[in-house]
């Protein structure tokens, strides 16, 4: 691996004033949720030890501390931990998690529709991101009859974008929308990160997931901006619309020579996370040059941002995009609650903390960043205006 993954980003163009002179496509709803199972932390650190780490007093001392390091306190699963733990099977854990992504999926599309009071026969898009678990065809098509969604529904399944695919799927959201300004899209993410537990790899990288991520799902509803006028939204530029977000702009940044950093290694074992203790200095490199282009694009600096909408990767990440944005005390605050409560769910957690957002939304016209990293190693921003 080369010492050094900088790259140079050009200059970017300035605009005048704040934003595009014309609205963008606006987020109407999002919903989440958990699987019914929840355990606190040490009950499932606890389950860890004895599965993967068997009698090793000195593995069990290492577990204490990255437990106590990890900022979790409880999670949520697709199954009992006993249960969990007699999953060793490739084939039966992805049978499992194609039944509760199924579940959980059509329960949080459901749930969002119906608060964007929109039928599901109205939507024109849907947009489908996962990476713990392998279906084909994909979920949003197995989902769209359950549903009620029409049979000329698009369709968009993403696959490998890992903890930033919640990210990217607001950003291909918007430019669907954008291209199709009369439409209303739906994003889908479903995440169950407890079936792709590996009990038997004591690696670290496998420890440390086993101590971060959860179990959960969001779907977001989200209009064009001809569609939101005519249905007696706001139509002005200048935001409006408190607490339904408009998807201003996204950008990406993909590191090179980055594909060992963050991932799964595919086999018959199923998938095995790959986790280099590099994720949290690439972030620290990266994220800063990537916020710049995309706020500098619309005239924007990182001080005038009214709400971080960051993924949940972890205390080390966080303190390390705290760290290089010179971000304010509590401004992550809502994202730790986030990785406290739900533990990291992967593409999800992103929309879990976008909803609490929606809940109390910043004022009227302010700017707010939506940021996730990810397999490749990637970096996945949308800029936002409430």
């Amino acid at each position: 691996m080369p010492t050094s993954r900088t790259t140079t980003m050009p200059t970017p163009t300035r605009r005048e004033g704040w934003g595009p002179s014309t609205p963008g496509p606006r987020v109407t709803a999002i919903r989440t949720a958990v699987p019914p199972h929840r355990f606190p932390q040490e009950e499932v650190m606890e389950a860890l030890a004895s599965t993967t780490l068997g009698r090793s007093a000195t593995g069990r001392l290492m577990l204490r501390k990255i437990q106590s390091n990890a900022g979790v306190n409880t999670r949520h699963f697709a199954r009992p931990l006993a249960e969990l733990r007699d999953l060793t099977d490739f084939t039966d854990a992805n049978r499992v998690w194609l039944d509760t992504a199924l579940e959980l999926g059509e329960r949080v599309v459901t749930e969002a529709l119906e608060t964007a009071g929109v039928r599901p026969g109205d939507v024109d898009a849907v947009i489908s991101t996962t990476v713990t678990g392998l279906t084909v065809p994909s979920l949003e098509a197995r989902l769209a009859h359950r549903i009620g969604l029409r049979p000329d529904v698009r369709r968009i399944p993403l696959f490998g974008n890992g903890c930033a695919g919640g990210a990217a799927g607001l950003g291909r959201l918007r430019d669907y929308l954008l291209a199709h300004p009369g439409h209303i899209a739906v994003l889908l993410s479903v995440e169950l990160c407890s079936l792709a537990y590996q009990t038997q790899d004591t690696s670290m990288a496998n420890i440390v997931a086993g101590s971060l991520f959860g179990d959960g799902a969001a779907a977001v509803v989200a209009t064009g901006a001809r569609r939101h006028r005519e249905s007696g939204g706001d139509s002005g530029s200048g935001g409006g619309g408190q607490g339904t977000p408009e998807l201003v702009d996204s950008h990406s940044h993909l590191v090179p020579d980055s594909e060992d950093v963050l991932g799964w290694e595919i086999g018959s074992h199923g998938l095995r996370i790959l986790l280099s203790p590099e994720v949290p200095a690439l972030t620290a490199e990266h994220l800063p040059a990537a916020v710049r282009r995309l706020l500098g694009t619309h005239a924007l600096a990182p001080e005038q941002v009214a709400a971080w909408i960051v993924h949940g990767g972890g205390p080390k990440v966080l303190t390390a995009v705290e760290r290089v944005l010179d971000l304010p005390p509590h401004a992550l605050a809502p994202t730790r609650r986030s990785l406290a409560d739900k533990g990291n769910l992967s593409s999800a957690s992103v929309l879990h903390v976008l909803e609490t957002y929606m809940r109390t939304p910043p004022p009227a016209g302010a700017p707010g960043v939506i940021a996730a990293m990810g397999p490749g190693f990637s970096i996945e921003l949308v800029l936002t205006r409430w």
